[in-house]
């Protein structure tokens, strides 16, 4: 008999940061790996996020035996709702992981249809012909989880995101005695690769907590903390720090405040009775009392520090005197709008600490030598580089040859590719659909979407709309077009501008109502005119709208 393949599917994470999401299949079971989701950048405006494209698997649904979750952050956790909408499948992960995702299908009506399970460590467990067990790494947040698959071919290890912490916030470290009997000599080993440019050592969680307790120390007015919703151990160290300087704790951002009771609740967050208080009961103590952490440390349009930088928040205002802490490195792509919402918040007197110029945040991926030992533990026959932009990738594909991984048994993939591997080797053999889909409230979208390609050249270019009133029969204007525009041209030069551009509108109109009137006709041939005109005049070219009411 010909022996099956094990095939290797990576969804989403290769090639990105962000919507980590990747397949094990073998024969008639299929096992994933995170749903997450990718935050947006400049180039998607108005898009909320984005998730994974699971054609693939919404095909094969019938075949896929669950959901296996390393932790919870949103990267990793943020697509299940719109997974498990489409895929009645078990979901297993760690008890802090499995508190967010429950917040998370809970605000979406969701979870008495979910089938979530707790996983302890090395609780082992068969899915398919799948034998699953979870082990502890360190990352930054708590319960962070790698997986070791059992398959019919051998070992595959899947490290999730990682680093080594001999000081880790939750006192859990990284299980190398469970990792040297799992995975030594594994068949297939997938690692985090977000840092594999970084050489040297990641710091410890610890670092960060002496940064933020001299800061919030020092601090002679009110302190914001910024992070993500997610980041349990972060928020931790802001309420240590706080009990110890006699301040009270105020949480911003609805995300926020729902993981921070849930972790509560389960004993991910220890803060003692009457530390945590209400945005209001905050407003009415001095200031040097008053710590308040909230999201928005990605620079988020609609996050609570954004409004609250923008002068927009219902509850919060900058005033001289605050300490602003962004504990958060930016996520490619999130530069600029981390820039423009420090900016702000200097401009409003306020003093910003973040990452470049004070140690209030070490990222939670593995370095250069981290990423060499997690190689020497496992020894693997085939290595596929994860999580991270593509030069992320080839980085640690370098890394593991340079500790012995030969080439040919090295793959750097991208999100679709179709990895199979049998007792002859390993090869891409192929892809499947793979991709991007824009969630913007309510909507989805796919990656080719006109509406969002609509909206990328309104914000670079701006709109004019043309107004027209004409005779129904003769097609004859029965006024001047009135013009307005939106992003395209200032007051005063659009008065000089949209002169001209009504007369080449009113001439186009009559070259085209010579003839039998066509009005979409019509309405398209003034639309050409006045961009050509527009463009001839400012080099510019605006989308023109063009609207034609008949009397």
């Amino acid at each position: 008999m010909t022996e099956s393949p094990l095939k290797v599917i990576p969804l989403g994470g290769l090639g990105e940061i962000g919507q980590n999401m990747l397949a094990l299949e073998y024969e008639d079971d299929i096992v994933v790996v995170d749903a997450g989701v990718l935050f947006p950048g400049e180039d998607t405006p108005g898009i909320d996020f984005a998730i994974p494209d699971i054609s693939y698997l919404h095909d094969n649904r019938d075949r896929v035996r669950a959901i296996l979750i390393t932790h919870g952050h949103e990267d990793h956790i943020g697509a299940l709702p719109f997974v498990l909408a489409e895929i009645d499948v078990p979901v297993y992960s760690s008890r802090l992981a499995h508190g967010l995702i429950s917040v998370k299908l809970r605000e979406r009506g969701m979870i008495r249809d979910a089938r979530l399970n707790v996983v302890e460590p090395h609780s082992r467990f068969r899915v398919g012909c799948f034998q699953i067990e979870f082990f502890r790494v360190c990352h930054s947040i708590p319960d962070a989880m790698g997986i070791a698959i059992e398959t019919p071919l051998g070992m595959v290890i899947h490290t999730g995101d990682f680093k080594i912490d001999h000081t880790p916030i939750d006192s859990q470290p990284m299980d190398f005695i469970a990792l040297s009997r799992l995975g030594d000599g594994a068949l297939l080993l997938l690692s985090d690769s977000t840092y594999a440019e970084v050489k040297g050592y990641t710091e410890s969680e610890q670092v960060v907590a002496l940064a933020l307790d001299r800061l919030i120390g020092e601090a002679p007015g009110r302190v914001m903390v910024a992070t993500f919703a997610s980041l349990i151990s972060r928020v931790q160290q802001v309420v240590d720090s706080a009990v110890k300087y006699d301040r009270k704790v105020a949480v911003v951002g609805r995300s926020m405040a729902n993981n921070v009771k849930m972790a509560r609740k389960m004993g991910y967050l220890d803060a003692p009775d009457g530390v945590l208080v209400s945005t209001r009961d905050a407003a009415r103590l001095p200031n040097e009392r008053v710590v308040i952490v909230a999201t928005g440390s990605q620079g988020e349009p609609t996050s609570a520090l954004v409004r609250i930088a923008n002068g927009e928040h219902r509850d919060v205002e900058v005033e001289p005197g605050d300490t602003v802490i962004i504990s958060a490195s930016p996520i490619p792509g999130n530069e600029t709008l981390i820039a423009k919402t420090i900016d702000r918040l200097f401009m409003r007197g306020a003093r910003v600490y973040y990452s470049r110029i004070e140690m209030v945040h070490v990222h939670g991926h593995a370095s250069q030598e981290e990423l060499k030992m997690m190689l020497g533990l496992v020894r693997p026959r085939y290595f596929v580089p994860i999580h991270g932009e593509y030069r992320h990738l080839v980085a640690h594909a370098a890394i593991a040859r340079s500790m012995g991984v030969p080439a040919s048994n090295t793959f750097v993939l991208t999100d679709g590719d179709v990895l199979e591997i049998d007792s002859g080797g390993a090869d891409v053999v192929g892809s499947v659909p793979a991709g991007r889909v824009y969630v913007d409230g309510r909507t989805l979208w796919d990656m080719h979407s006109d509406a969002l390609d609509d909206r990328r050249r309104l914000a670079r270019n701006g709109v004019v709309a043309v107004l027209l009133c004409v005779d129904d029969v003769t097609g004859e204007a029965l006024a001047e077009p009135a013009i307005v525009s939106s992003g395209f041209a200032d007051l005063d030069e659009s008065q000089h501008l949209f002169g001209k551009t009504a007369k080449i509108a009113l001439q186009s109109l009559e070259t085209e109502t010579r003839r039998a009137i066509d009005w979409d006709r019509v309405e398209a041939r003034v639309a050409g005119a006045v961009s050509d005109s527009l463009y001839e005049q400012t080099r510019r070219r605006p989308t023109v709208l063009v609207a034609i009411e008949r009397l």
